[in-house]
C-alpha cells in the first residue's frame, strides 16, 4: 500500500484516539488487546460479552438465593447445617429458569434498543414469569422445590441487583474496553455497506477505528470523516494503534490488495476477515450483496449428518407434544371465538399450499384470520398492513400468532420444524426464485413456525422483504443446530409477548 501524506487537523475526531484515551466517567479503560466480539457456539455466533453477563448473572442470582436459604432456612430454625448438594442443585435449578425466561424477555438480545428504564421492566416480567413457572413445576414434582418462600424472595431481591448489574454492564462496553477494534481496507460499495453500521445495537461487538484507501484514488461514498490518512505502513498504523482485525472490504481485489501489508499484518497476529463473513458474524445474516458461489462452495456450515437430523426431529416432536397439551384451552378458545364472529357458517381451520423442503409442496394448517372470500378471484396477495381481508376475531389472534398453532400437527407429521425457515406459496417462490436464485436454497431444510428471520426482521410483507429476511434464512441454513433452534425457540416468546412483526 502507497504511503500519504499525514492530514493534519485542528479537531481531533475521538474515534482515532488510541486505546485507552476514552474512558467512562472520566476514568480511562485500556483497550483489551485481542479481546474478541464474538465466538462460535455450536455453530453460531455468539458475543463473549453477553455470554459473560449471562454467566455471571447466574452467580449473582444463585448467591442471592443461597444467602437467602443461609439466613432465613438455618439462622432463623438455628440449624447446624448450612449447606447440602441437595439444596444446592435445588438452587441451581431455579436459577437457571430465571436466566432462560430473561433469554426469553430478550435481556440478551444484542439488538435490544430500550433504556434502561424498559430493561428493568423485561427483567421484573421475566422474573415474574420464571416464578409463576416454578411454580407450576413445583405442583407437579414437589421435590424439586426449595420452598416457596425462598422462590418469592429470590426473584423479589434478584430485580434490584440485576438492574444495577444491567447499568454498570451497559456503561462498560460503551467504554469499548472488550470491544474488537476493526480497520476496515477499502472505501467503495463493499466498505459502505459496514459503514452504515451506526446504532451502538449494531456494533455491540467491535469499535470501528476508521477505513484505509487502497489503490488509486477514487470518489468514495464512505464519509470522507472516517477515511484514515497516515505516513505509515499499514501493519505499523495497526499494531501502533492496538487493531485486533483489518476487514477487506475492496470493490476489486485482483487491482487494488495490499497482499504484501496484510501478510506482514496476519504474521504479527492481526486477523485478517472478508467482508462476508464479517457481516456473518457480527449480523447474524448473509448479505447477499456480497455473495459469490465459490464463497458457499468453501465456506464451514451447511453441514447434514444422521444424527443431527435425528436429534432435531426428537427434539420436534418432544416440544411440539408439550406444546400442543399446553395450547389445548388457547386452541378451544380461540375456534370458540371464530365460530361465534361467523355465526357458525364459516370454518375454523384454513390450509393453505406451501413450498417445503427439497421445494416439495404441503398444506399448511392455520386457524382461519381472514375472510372467506379473502381471494376468490384466486390471485395471491401478499397480507398488508391493516388489511381489510383480516376479520376482528383474526387481526386478535395474529398478534399473539395464536393463528399459528394449528402447525404444531404438521410438526408431528415432518411436514415442518419448530424451527425454520418460514414456508412460502408457490406463486411468491415461483417470483422470488426469478429475482435470486439465491432463494431456492432455504429449501434444503424443513419450514418452520418460527425462525431466525422472525427473530431479526420485521414481518415481511412484499418481495422486498422476503429477499431481506432470505438474509437471515441463509444463516440459519448454514449453521443451523440443536442450539440455535432452542434460542430461537426461547427468544420467540418475546416477539409473542411484544407482538413483534405480527400483522
Amino acid at each position: 500500500m502507497e504511503k500519504v501524506e499525514a492530514r493534519c487537523s485542528a479537531k481531533t475526531n475521538v474515534d482515532e484516539l488510541p486505546a485507552g484515551a476514552q474512558g467512562i466517567g472520566g476514568f480511562n479503560l485500556p483497550h483489551v488487546r485481542g479481546a474478541t466480539g464474538k465466538f462460535r457456539l455450536f455453530g453460531h455466533y455468539v458475543h463473549v460479552q453477553f455470554l459473560l453477563l449471562a454467566l455471571f448473572e447466574l452467580a449473582v442470582i444463585y448467591s442471592i438465593s443461597l444467602a437467602i436459604y443461609n439466613y432465613f432456612i438455618v439462622v432463623a430454625t438455628e440449624s447446624s447445617t448450612y449447606f447440602v448438594p441437595e439444596v444446592g442443585a435445588k438452587l441451581a435449578l431455579m436459577d437457571v429458569v430465571f436466566v432462560m425466561f430473561m433469554v426469553a424477555m430478550g435481556l440478551y438480545d444484542t439488538r435490544q434498543r430500550e433504556r434502561l428504564s424498559g430493561l428493568v421492566m423485561r427483567l421484573i416480567a421475566a422474573l415474574f414469569f420464571a416464578a409463576i413457572a416454578l411454580t407450576v413445576l413445583y405442583q407437579f414434582i414437589p421435590q424439586l422445590s426449595a420452598g416457596d418462600g425462598l422462590l418469592k424472595a429470590s426473584a423479589v431481591a434478584s430485580v434490584a441487583s440485576l438492574a444495577v448489574i444491567r447499568a454498570l454492564f451497559y456503561r462498560f462496553i460503551d467504554g469499548r474496553v472488550l470491544l474488537r477494534r476493526v480497520l476496515v481496507v477499502g472505501t467503495g460499495k463493499k466498505a459502505l455497506l459496514i459503514d452504515r453500521l451506526r446504532r451502538k445495537a449494531d456494533m455491540r461487538g467491535f469499535h470501528l477505528v476508521g477505513f484505509v484507501e487502497s489503490g488509486a484514488n477514487q470518489a468514495s461514498p464512505v464519509d470522507q470523516n472516517r477515511i484514515l490518512k497516515f505516513d505509515k505502513s499499514l501493519c505499523a498504523y495497526a499494531l501502533e494503534n492496538d487493531i485486533d482485525e483489518i476487514v477487506v472490504a475492496l470493490d476489486d481485489r485482483r487491482q487494488s490488495l495490499p497482499t504484501d501489508d496484510l501478510l506482514n499484518c496476519r504474521m504479527s497476529g492481526i486477523d485478517i476477515t472478508d467482508t462476508l463473513d464479517f457481516f456473518e458474524r457480527e449480523s447474524a445474516l448473509i448479505q447477499l450483496d456480497l455473495v459469490q458461489p465459490s464463497w458457499l462452495i468453501h465456506a464451514d456450515g451447511f453441514k447434514r449428518n444422521l444424527i443431527r437430523t435425528s436429534v432435531k426431529r426428537s427434539f420436534d416432536i418432544l416440544v411440539s407434544v408439550f406444546l400442543l397439551v399446553l395450547s389445548v384451552p388457547f386452541m378451544l378458545l380461540t375456534a370458540l371465538a371464530i365460530l361465534l364472529e361467523c355465526g357458525g357458517k364459516g370454518t375454523v381451520f384454513y390450509s393453505q399450499q406451501r413450498v417445503g423442503r427439497n421445494g416439495r409442496c404441503f398444506n399448511v394448517h392455520k386457524f382461519r384470520s381472514m375472510k372467506t372470500d379473502a381471494e376468490a378471484d384466486g390471485v395471491a396477495r401478499w397480507a398488508q398492513k391493516e388489511d381489510p381481508r383480516i376479520t376482528r376475531v383474526g387481526s386478535s389472534i395474529r398478534k399473539y400468532r395464536l393463528d399459528e398453532l394449528p402447525q404444531l400437527w404438521n410438526v408431528l407429521v415432518g411436514e415442518m420444524s419448530l424451527v425454520g425457515p418460514r414456508p412460502e406459496r408457490p406463486e411468491f417462490v415461483k417470483e422470488l426464485c426469478q429475482a435470486n436464485p439465491l432463494y431456492k436454497e432455504r429449501h434444503r431444510v424443513c419450514p418452520g413456525i418460527t425462525g431466525w428471520a422472525q427473530l431479526c426482521y420485521p414481518y415481511g410483507a412484499s418481495a422486498e422483504d422476503s429477499m431481506s429476511k432470505l438474509q437471515y434464512d441463509l444463516y440459519y441454513v448454514k449453521n443451523h443446530g440443536l442450539f440455535l433452534d432452542a434460542y430461537t425457540l426461547i427468544q420467540t416468546v418475546e416477539v409473542v409477548l411484544f407482538k413483534k412483526g405480527s400483522r
